[in-house]
């Protein structure tokens, strides 16, 4: 039974699968769609909100370096992330990748996780774009019914009609193709891009000098906390991390490392991009790093501009241009965010309907999803389904602290992906790589205590969730997936021959 459930999938049939006519994804994707997917989920609210929240009770000024310390983990995932996508180009993410390297029960645990994460922060983001609407219409003059304005502060019924009803255009227009999908979350994207510069532009004429004085404040200790509230390295340890000082830049870099969390997504395109070999590298490393530098200048700016001491919590950076004066700016700042989610949404939801696609290709998951639309060639059927599903939770959810569990989950996402990549490196050295992780296995080891220490500053009430997550998924996979399986059942597909991950001159 044990050998069972570690078999692998080999890469090879991976591919071949993906040739199958009924179960083939469109290839349209460039490198530069790829990129703009990457930067449309990464920057979100958190470009406008946690920056200057995190400068004023963690780290002052040098937040800057925290956002520079959390790009830089995020870069040592991303590389690993960048081999294997160009590699096994294949839809699913970190679930193929972990299918191919740690067996079929590891991948099932990751690919369970990554589908209900995903679904789960595109409610979250959902409900967080229809507060950002509501906002912008009271400020016209118009108000939604109570009933229909969501879970919080609702007193008896209450559904969020705007956020449902966003989960399901979008949805919409995923089925319609990635070509489509793509050109929406351009347009969206270029107009969220435009609202940072011009934020990071005119707040740089009221910068002060003073306001960085001092750049790295004197280190105060926090005291350590006992309940479930409380980071789990906290409860194991005793310990609890600093704000202020350089400790202190460390522990706002835990902090800000959320607003980075996207770009993996990229990689569940990698089946649909016209040369993943070439073209998903750079777009995984090109949106980081773009995102990495306006999250740094719209830092160095929101400090500049208002000392962080009279920094506020909920809408720094707007509120610091209503201090100098230039409130204008603030409803600039809240159009930008509630355009920025759109994109944060659709990809969240474009993301867990391929690892649902490629799950379901596998026989993990009933056979029935992994059909593509005859004409539209999308996974029309999960994408309607988990649409459907998402925007009743969207309608009934209240934010809460429900968005730290997508965060638990794409933090274990990295650690696996890390372990896989020295894992294939060493049991299929024959396979051509186009893109090769530096230092393996240094950086890969990297990556993982990295995300292990952001995973151990999560409170332990999330690791508890987390936990019942995954016995769940556990009783999934050996009542259904288990017997179900194509790989444990020696099907395999027949059609032409296999391929190599690299087209036809793997060495």
């Amino acid at each position: 039974m044990g050998s069972a459930l570690f078999r692998t999938k080999k890469v090879e049939q991976s591919i071949l699968d993906t040739e199958e006519p009924e179960h083939a994804l469109k290839k349209s994707l460039s490198a530069l769609d790829l990129t703009v997917f990457g930067v449309g989920v990464i920057i979100g609210t958190g470009i406008f909100v946690l920056t200057g929240t995190v400068a004023k009770d963690n780290a002052g000024p040098a937040v800057a370096l925290a956002f520079v310390a959390a790009g830089v983990v995020c870069a040592l995932a991303a590389l690993c992330y960048a081999e294997f996508a160009s590699t096994v180009p294949v839809a699913g993410s970190a679930y193929t990748f972990s299918y191919a390297s740690l067996g079929e029960l590891p991948a099932w645990i990751i690919g369970w996780d990554l589908v209900l994460e995903f679904a789960l922060g595109t409610a979250v983001v959902a409900v967080g774009w229809s507060g950002y609407i509501r906002s912008l219409l009271e400020n016209a003059g118009w108000q939604l019914p109570e009933a229909l304005s969501g879970r919080d502060g609702a007193e008896g019924f209450g559904f969020d009609i705007l956020a449902a009803g966003l989960v399901l255009v979008l949805t919409a227009v995923l089925v319609l193709g990635m070509k489509l999908s793509a050109r929406l979350t351009s347009l969206v994207v270029a107009i969220k891009v435009t609202v940072v510069l011009v934020v990071i532009v005119a707040g740089a004429f009221f910068i002060k000098g003073a306001n960085y004085d001092p750049f790295i404040p004197k280190p105060q200790p926090v005291e350590a906390g006992g309940d479930l509230q409380a980071p789990l390295i906290q409860l194991l340890f005793g310990w609890a991390p600093a704000n202020f000082g350089v400790m202190g830049i460390f522990t706002a870099a835990s902090v800000v490392f959320f607003a980075f969390i996207g770009f993996d997504i990229v990689a569940t395109a990698a089946e649909e991009t016209r040369n993943p070999q070439r073209d998903m590298p750079r777009g995984i490393l090109g949106s980081l790093f773009i995102c990495t530098v306006l999250y740094v200048a719209v830092s160095i700016v929101v400090t500049g501009m208002q000392h962080y001491t009279r920094l506020s919590v909920d809408a720094p950076l707007a509120d610091a241009f209503k201090a100098t004066g230039h409130p204008v700016f603030a409803g600039i700042i809240s159009f930008g965010a509630a355009v920025g989610l759109t994109t944060v949404c659709m990809i969240l939801l474009l993301g867990q309907t391929r690892v649902f696609f490629a799950m379901s290709r596998d026989g993990l998951l009933p056979r029935f999803f992994s059909h593509v639309h005859p004409r539209y060639k999308t996974p029309h059927r999960p994408t309607i389904l988990l649409g459907v599903v998402i925007a009743v939770v969207a309608g009934f959810t209240s934010l809460g602290e429900l968005a730290e569990l997508v965060n638990i989950g794409t933090l274990f996402a990295f650690v696996v992906v890390a372990v896989s990549v020295t894992i294939l490196r060493r049991t299929r050295p024959d396979l051509h790589r186009a893109f090769r992780t530096p230092l393996v296995p240094l950086i890969p080891v990297l990556s993982v205590l990295a995300s292990l220490w952001l995973m151990l500053n999560l409170p332990a009430e999330t690791w508890t969730r987390f936990a019942v997550w995954m016995i769940l998924g556990f009783a999934v996979y050996f009542l259904y997936g288990r017997s179900h399986s194509r790989l444990g059942r020696g099907e395999e597909t027949t059609v032409g021959e296999v391929a190599s991950p690299a087209g036809r001159d793997a060495r």
